[in-house]
């Protein structure tokens, strides 16, 4: 289970020095039932799905994103791989765009985003996040 970066992928993406814009690509695996154990504060009333645990995330998330230059270029409802592994399957794919990777660290960082980011730990069960930098088409 993937959830949240590595000190090393941290420094590897810093060392990139991505200048310009940079969309992330997520893919999301969900729980069936939201897991709130490490984040009690937020646990609804009654049990939840997963996707609804990280729609309450996005809800959350968007004003920070977009106060930061941000935006959620698409979500889509996955699957299974039409190409690759057949048991492997990814609920959902969002590319969050962001003018740099400044506005990304600034995002990411910023403490009242991470107040509601405990919707996003009960919701995922596994996760992959991908930084895409656009290069012109040959």
């Amino acid at each position: 289970m993937y959830l949240d970066p590595s000190p090393d992928n941290i420094q590897a993406l810093i060392n990139r020095a991505v200048e310009g814009p940079i969309v992330m690509l997520n893919l999301l695996r969900l729980r069936e039932i939201a897991d709130y154990s490490d984040f009690p504060e937020l646990e609804p009333l009654r049990p939840i799905s997963g996707r609804t645990a990280y729609d309450l995330y996005i809800r959350h998330t968007r004003p920070f994103l977009e106060a930061t230059g941000g935006s959620v270029v698409m979500i889509g409802e996955g699957g299974n791989f039409f190409v690759g592994p057949t048991e492997e399957r990814w609920d959902l794919a969002l590319l969050v765009r962001q003018n740099s990777l400044a506005d990304f660290f600034s995002f990411a960082s910023n403490s009242d985003y991470l107040a509601g980011i405990g919707h996003r730990t009960a919701a995922v069960e596994d996760t992959r996040l991908l930084p895409l930098v656009e290069i012109a088409a040959p």
